[in-house]
């Protein structure tokens, strides 16, 4: 059985599989729905079922508040219909945006390196090739479980057959654990995506910064990356925060890029006030980029991906700075140890 969904207010219909999300099928067929989490965890896919009903599986009470349920609102990353139904997104259009379809591939590891204590970077090649945009992420299927692990794509998307993920340790979690300890050269995993909308915005031909915590280094390395094999002339500063300097992965790469690129800039920051064993910055990589920047970062485009305590500090940062909603885009990496976190606040639309 499948059920009709008509999207508002652009018109877009989809067909939606028994037991199937609404998300998986919007995106599948080359519709474009708002998603971060993938899990019910962040609210940023909260729709309105305007007519029919769906299941709203499980959706976090945070991400989704009673007033949401009670004005008939869903999360589309784990709402499942349960007839044909009418629904109502904030869609904005974006002119960098490329209609690609999520599909599955088989990922065959080439290469396990210990990128951290904490972080290894898994190197894949795929049975296809992939299309994607580099700052998109992926959702990585360990054998025994049903629910995949969202993972950013850490190489260019000049590279379509073979991709890396870094995948930090959750010494709790149940996915991450395994995947460090078992994983090697020859495993095969289910792998399904692209998804995301963290992407460069190349119309805007301005000066970039990203900022990167811990494993959130994935996307705007290859974002970086992409954008220097491309020819990009635009100045591009990143700036890295991690625990200690053992976690200051692809330090030396980045360096190496400086030397290359006159257009890019490498700023490491180590939040360990008394580390010993560092000279560099040493704090939030936020006031690292207001002391770079001089308390003024107007003209540029921001691109941030960490935990989200990270982005909060950044981002208050760059408002400081000068900079605010419509040049900021960025990434949060969610677990379900965020279900319990507090919503955004409804003044910002894309933050």
């Amino acid at each position: 059985m499948c059920y009709k969904i008509i999207i508002e207010p652009t018109g877009d219909e989809i067909t939606v599989n028994e037991g199937q999300t609404i998300l998986d099928a919007a995106l599948r067929q080359g519709v474009y729905l708002p998603h971060a989490c993938s899990h019910g965890l962040c609210g940023t896919c909260k729709v309105e079922v305007l007519e029919g009903q769906v299941d709203l599986g499980e959706a976090s009470p945070f991400a989704l508040l009673d007033i949401d349920r009670d004005e008939n609102k869903c999360l589309v990353c784990v709402a499942v219909p349960k007839e044909d139904c009418v629904i109502e997104a904030d869609v904005d259009e974006d002119p960098d945006s490329k209609s690609i379809l999520v599909r599955d591939f088989e990922g065959t590891v080439i290469e396990v390196k210990d990128l951290t204590p904490r972080i290894k970077g898994i190197v894949l090649e795929l049975n296809e090739e992939i299309e994607f945009q580099a700052g998109q992420y992926v959702q990585f299927y360990y054998p025994g479980f049903d629910e995949g692990k969202s993972f950013s794509i850490a190489t260019s998307s000049n590279n379509k057959k073979v991709i890396e993920l870094n995948i930090s340790i959750v010494p709790d979690g149940e996915v991450t654990p395994l995947i460090h300890q078992n994983t090697k050269v020859g495993d095969k995993f289910r792998i399904v995506g692209p998804y995301g909308r963290f992407f460069i915005r190349e119309s805007a031909q301005k000066p970039m910064i990203f900022f990167a915590g811990g494993s959130g280094l994935s996307s705007p390395k290859a974002m970086i990356e992409e954008q220097l094999e491309n020819g990009c002339k635009h100045p591009m500063a990143l700036f890295h925060g991690a625990r200690s300097v053992d976690e200051l992965y692809y330090a030396d790469l980045f360096r190496a890029y400086e030397k290359k690129y006159d257009n890019f800039k490498y700023y490491p920051v180590i939040s360990d006030e008394n580390a010993t064993d560092w000279d560099g910055e040493k704090g939030y990589v936020g006031d690292a980029a207001l002391k770079v920047f001089e308390n003024n970062f107007m003209g540029h485009k921001a691109y941030l991906c960490g935990p989200p305590p990270m982005i909060e500090s950044c981002i208050s940062c760059l408002f400081k700075g000068r900079l605010f909603e419509r040049d900021i885009y960025l990434e949060k990496f969610f677990s379900k140890a965020d279900q319990n976190s507090t919503p955004k606040s409804p003044f910002f639309k894309s933050i």
